[in-house]
């Protein structure tokens, strides 16, 4: 990314800016055109209304456009065109909140600000193995202080950078690379199994259309049941390994066993069966299903301590209509 790395305060406000409610694909073209019509903070703020919204078209959200503009003037005509190098005055600049005020007082003047962002929410989350939803007043406050707390203050950007990094390369939304982690064996997610269900978040109990991807793992004639105990649909009944995601997914085995072998460490498996997707109407939300059935030849570290029951125990579960009907065509339907 050609903003990273440099301590330039006008190219970091303008990169934090254009990627606002913008994949970095694209925020990139658009960064790299308003850098070479616009080097400097000042010839922004003397550009037309008018140019400036041509160059910005496509990226929709123009509010951001205009406190752009307004920013690049107010800094021009109060503070001689030069941002100033202090968290509290950033944050007095239309457009500007915590994040990229943090951002620009960390990497442009090296000052003592943890940046969170979407990567540093999830690394801290698993790492720590907090259930307070990210996207909650409390859960803002709680994560901003728990990354100031861990801030290394001797080099604030080097150490911003490199935890963003982790999330974005290592600690992924996705099928994280748990097993290649440093950190995994220090990971409460990981060694609680909780890594796929975190970071919590409030909007996405709330989605309309939700993907549930379980591994039905079985090993010496056990199976891995848990109970969901998240502040969502199903609590208190019980499942199997589960990964949700936000598309449907096209297993294959391939696909398959790179998941088992990237987050969970696991090498010997066959892979049984994959079934079909099974859907559930709820009242505000519309539920999807596949069920991938696994056999592990050698028990991993990953799910060693987790619970695991034989059929007769297994009876005696309650489970939500979605996995009763897998159930019902699956080899342990003799339950």
């Amino acid at each position: 990314m050609p903003w990273k790395g440099i301590k330039d305060p006008y190219k970091i406000w303008l990169s934090e800016i254009i990627l606002q409610q913008t994949r970095v694909e694209q925020g990139m073209t658009y960064y790299e055109k308003f850098i070479k019509a616009y080097p400097k903070v000042q010839d922004l703020a003397k550009a037309k209304d008018g140019d400036v919204f041509k160059l910005w078209e496509g990226l929709g959200y123009y509010n951001r456009c205009k406190n752009l503009l307004f920013t690049a003037r107010k800094l021009v005509a109060d503070f001689e065109g030069k941002f100033p190098a202090s968290y509290e005055l950033l944050l007095t600049l239309k457009g500007i909140g915590p994040y990229t005020a943090a951002a620009i007082a960390s990497f442009a003047f090296q000052l003592p600000h943890a940046v969170v962002d979407g990567n540093v929410y999830r690394v801290l989350s698993r790492y720590f193995g907090i259930q307070i939803p990210i996207d909650s007043t409390e859960g803002k406050k709680y994560f901003h202080q728990l990354a100031e707390s861990l801030l290394y203050k001797d080099d604030p950007s080097s150490f911003n950078q490199a935890m963003m990094d982790f999330g974005a390369t290592m600690c992924k939304p996705f099928a994280p690379v748990c097993i290649e982690c440093p950190l995994h064996m220090h990971c409460k997610a990981f060694k609680e199994a909780t890594v796929n269900h975190l970071p919590v978040k409030e909007k996405r109990l709330s989605k309309k259309k939700r993907n549930l991807n379980y591994f039905v793992f079985k090993h010496k004639q056990k199976w891995h049941v848990q109970k969901r105990i998240q502040k969502d649909i199903w609590q208190n009944l019980h499942e199997f390994y589960l990964l949700e995601s936000d598309e449907l997914i096209n297993w294959d085995q391939t696909i398959i066993l790179d998941f088992l072998k990237g987050q969970l460490g696991i090498h010997k498996a066959i892979v049984l069966h994959q079934s079909k997707n099974f859907t559930q109407q709820l009242t505000h939300q519309q539920i999807k299903a596949c069920f991938i059935e696994v056999e592990l030849l050698e028990m991993p570290a990953s799910l060693k301590n987790l619970d695991w029951f034989g059929k007769q125990k297994i009876k005696e579960f309650a489970f939500p209509k979605i996995i009763n009907d897998w159930l019902i065509t699956s080899d342990l339907a003799a339950l």
